[in-house]
């Protein structure tokens, strides 16, 4: 078990609140000493072979949080598509204040994005998927840069992570000049014991969010 997911067995109310838009959580929750949640991702890098574009995005919430999304949903035949659009509009209005929970860098400048409103809710048996694309505010050229993309909930209660570096690709088009390289969270034993004392309450901290979040590094030699 890495780092992240220690970590993320804590409680984030606010977090879950925000993300999954579930008020009827709350009392479940506060009786719970600490529920915490994993979200699975899957990233693909958008491009063409001079230019970024966007990301398109896959996250998979673990079992238990897609139980609380669904919690007094109606999912029957005739309205379970209607329901899971509604739920999947709700998310993406709720990620937009958190900026997709993405920060991408160009160098040590973060990049823009237009907002994302199209994203799409699925069910594979126990797991809630959201599938988006985020585009960028304006397309980042990729001439020999270097350039780093997060996922993080700063709060540390989330653990929102790649399996494996297959699970970050980049466009055919962009695979032609660029590389990529999936770098894991090395917190000194001082960070870990920091963050891991932070009450629930605690405001989220966007320095130490990055410490325990894995870094794709995008290498481009055009």
């Amino acid at each position: 078990m890495n780092v992240i997911s220690s970590i993320a067995r804590r409680q984030h109310i606010k977090f879950l609140c925000c993300l999954l838009s579930i008020i009827s959580i709350f009392p479940f929750m506060h009786a719970q000493a600490h529920p915490h949640s994993w979200i699975d991702l899957k990233t693909q890098i958008v491009g063409n072979e001079t230019q970024i574009l966007g990301f398109k995005m896959s996250w998979t919430f673990d079992a238990m949080t897609s139980a609380y999304m669904l919690d007094g949903q109606d999912l029957s035949a005739k309205n379970k598509s209607k329901t899971l659009a509604k739920m999947a509009s709700s998310l993406m209005v709720n990620i937009n204040t958190e900026h997709y929970f993405t920060h991408f860098y160009d160098g040590d400048t973060p990049v823009k994005y237009a907002r994302s409103d199209q994203g799409v809710l699925t069910q594979y048996k126990t797991k809630l998927t959201l599938d988006f694309y985020l585009p960028l505010l304006k397309p980042k050229e990729i001439n020999n840069r270097s350039m780093t993309l997060f996922v993080f909930e700063a709060g540390y209660y989330v653990d929102m992570s790649w399996k494996s570096e297959n699970d970050v690709q980049l466009s055919p088009e962009l695979s032609k000049h660029c590389s990529i390289e999936l770098i894991l969270p090395n917190p000194t034993a001082k960070q870990f014991t920091y963050a891991m004392s932070l009450p629930a309450d605690a405001n989220p901290n966007y320095d130490l969010g990055r410490v325990f979040s894995q870094t794709v590094n995008i290498i481009c030699n055009k």
